[in-house]
């Protein structure tokens, strides 16, 4: 047997720094693991579609988590005119509409341009705007490029934010306009922004954007796979021109309509339906995730 209490000397070289506080036991970890629960999205059709499971006479049983799980971090890609920035917003309203706090970093468009688009959305949620006046803060990114481009001044103001509002759920549209023209170091930007996220126990809702030549329904972004490769989930977005008889056959639309579609691409904290989905913009602005292809190809 190996002796388990070796000098520090004994196992590398000297010079060389431990970092003793980062081992831990899986029983020191878990008394800090945070219960999974459901974040409820706003976004009608979505919340059912994250579970846990419970083992009941030897078979997995799947509970609704009824939302996105605490805490987590998640992706929202796609390219243009797919639903991202309606479905950030239609998160934060909700939130807002229950009380609580909601950090949104507006990075492409100035902050009183998204408040326009905000109001509206909440009306159509028939949410009142009282309800959302106090809780939804923004940082205005687009407006001053120092959050821009200087991520650390961007961490602080919005920890300034966190401690002065008690936020717990922030949103981000776009993490790539704090990459652009520097994709190279992507995925430090992103890295630093979800560990920032998991510092300060924050639900969080990243958006960013697709080239127009990427695959639509990977996960794809501006970037490489800087983001979905540390983010918790992604979700994707596409749309498809219905412009053949086959296109036509598939998702039972007639030739010439746009069809959008959504998918979760992963989720490390809970279990979530791999399936994908038709997605449909009302004629107010609110997302809402329709029925799988699956169903639709076995509707007679």
């Amino acid at each position: 047997m190996p002796k388990q209490n070796l000098e520090k000397e004994e196992i590398i070289e000297k010079d060389i720094e431990i970092v003793e506080d980062a081992i831990l036991t899986f029983k020191e970890t878990s008394k800090k693991a945070p219960e999974i629960k459901g974040i409820p999205t706003g976004i009608e059709g979505l919340d059912e579609l994250f579970f846990t499971a419970t083992i009941e006479n030897g078979k997995p049983k799947l509970i609704p988590l009824g939302g996105i799980p605490q805490y987590s971090v998640f992706n929202i890609t796609g390219i243009s005119d797919t639903g991202k920035s309606l479905m950030a917003e239609q998160f934060a309203i909700k939130q807002a509409s229950l009380g609580n706090s909601v950090a949104f970093i507006t990075v492409e468009s100035p902050a009183h341009f998204v408040a326009s688009s905000m109001k509206l959305r909440a009306i159509a949620m028939g949410v009142d705007e009282k309800n959302i006046d106090e809780n939804i803060v923004f940082i205005d990114a687009a407006s001053y490029g120092k959050l821009r481009e200087d991520i650390p001044t961007l961490l602080n103001t919005l920890a300034y934010a966190i401690k002065r509002y008690k936020i717990k759920f922030t949103v981000i549209d776009s993490v790539t306009g704090l990459y652009e023209a520097k994709e190279m170091i992507a995925r430090v930007v992103v890295r630093q922004l979800f560990n920032f996220m998991k510092k300060w126990y924050q639900t969080a809702i990243f958006v960013s954007q697709k080239r127009s030549g990427q695959e639509e329904l990977s996960a794809e972004a501006a970037g490489g796979f800087a983001i979905p490769h540390i983010v918790d989930g992604t979700i994707v977005l596409s749309k498809v021109l219905i412009n053949n008889q086959y296109a036509e056959k598939i998702y039972k639309r007639p030739i010439g309509e746009m069809v959008r579609l959504f998918r979760i691409d992963g989720c490390r904290m809970s279990g979530h339906s791999t399936e994908t989905y038709l997605l449909e913009i009302d004629q107010t602005g609110l997302v809402k995730i329709g029925p799988s292809l699956k169903e639709i190809a076995n509707k007679k």
